[in-house]
């Protein structure tokens, strides 16, 4: 079995330390992967550190997966060695399954996480991109344009997707006004590729303190939340809202800020029940929705996308053993906007 280095939580109490682990074995229709870059998400933290309830250690996190091919099978047809590629938040999917839809197939059944899962063997473990390689399938690995940085290519295999995703969906474009709840990792990818698409964008954020770089990376507008008279002003202006925040808001205030016909689409996973009131989404035929992540097939389109209009997330570049420190500063959003390791920093 192929050996791999990494770093692993091992409790849900203890930071992430050194870790050597087994690979599978490649098959024909697998693609073996030298890991350059990952990004650290914020599910990576909620995972280790079982606020999700499902951990089971121990767990190689890491699913903004950036790096070469170093071997393919015999049956690879789509990659050969030294391309560059991605890995996102799954390496495998229930493909005999009747309900499989490849346009949506993150919603489908039998997805196999990148880490904390189980391969579709449903006995592997699968581990993720804190780790020097990885074997994946074919068919759920992507390729990164060659214009595209790796280091900074890295966080758009999750927090790039997660954006893409809805804005596609909800057809942000010309003549469509759309807000961005939050200017972290996740809304700062938002306003890049919102603007991209031609829509106008606001950036609905705590304070004004990232105004200056919301506005240099594409929105028209930043508002700060802790204002009252911004929900009064902005009272039944957007089409579309997309929240990134996990933090606690004032949902029914929010909702107030939509369109007739408007959308408010969750991609942030707040810890307690959404309270809204009926009368907020009655009068004006509003929706909430969820969105999350993407399919492999509309991962590949915004990676093609990001190459076509020179789209990466804006990152700090970390070695592997600064990756407890990001943790706490991921919690107090202290990073703009993507903390990134650099796997080389493994052999230090």
């Amino acid at each position: 079995m192929p050996i791999a280095r990494g770093y692993a939580a091992t409790d849900a109490s203890k930071p992430l330390t050194p870790f050597t682990f087994e690979r599978r074995e490649p098959n024909a229709d697998d693609v073996v992967i030298d890991i350059k870059f990952a990004g650290i998400c914020h599910s990576d933290i909620h995972t280790v550190r079982n606020e999700w309830k499902n951990a089971v250690y121990p767990i190689v996190p890491g699913h903004e997966i950036a790096g070469i091919v170093s071997a393919v099978g015999s049956a690879v047809t789509k990659f050969k060695v030294g391309d560059r590629v991605g890995v996102g938040c799954f390496v495998d999917s229930c493909i005999g399954c009747a309900e499989r839809d490849l346009d949506r197939e993150q919603y489908m059944p039998g997805l196999c996480g990148t880490y904390n899962d189980f391969e579709a063997d449903g006995k592997t473990r699968t581990q993720g991109g804190y780790s020097d390689s990885i074997v994946v399938r074919e068919g759920y690995v992507m390729s990164i344009p060659d214009n595209l940085p790796l280091d900074a290519s890295a966080p758009l295999l999750c927090a790039g997707i997660t954006l893409y995703s809805p804005l596609r969906h909800w057809n942000a474009g010309p003549g469509k006004k759309v807000a961005i709840v939050g200017m972290g990792g996740l809304g700062h990818m938002g306003v890049k590729l919102g603007s991209a698409m031609g829509a106008d964008i606001t950036v609905l954020s705590q304070s004004l303190s990232k105004k200056e770089d919301g506005l240099k990376l594409g929105a028209k507008e930043y508002y700060a939340t802790n204002d009252p008279e911004t929900f009064t002003k902005l009272a039944g202006t957007f089409d579309l809202i997309i929240c990134t925040v996990s933090a606690e808001i004032d949902w029914n205030a929010y909702l107030g800020l939509l369109k007739v016909d408007g959308s408010f689409v969750v991609v942030g996973a707040p810890e307690n029940p959404i309270p809204v009131h009926a009368f907020s989404i009655i009068p004006g035929r509003k929706s909430i929705s969820g969105s999350m992540i993407g399919s492999i097939k509309e991962t590949q389109e915004m990676l093609d996308f990001c190459g076509k209009h020179n789209i990466v997330s804006e990152i700090e570049k970390i070695n592997i053993d600064q990756v407890n420190e990001a943790y706490e500063r991921v919690l107090k959003s202290d990073v703009r906007y993507r903390f990134v390791i650099d796997i080389a920093s493994l052999a230090a």
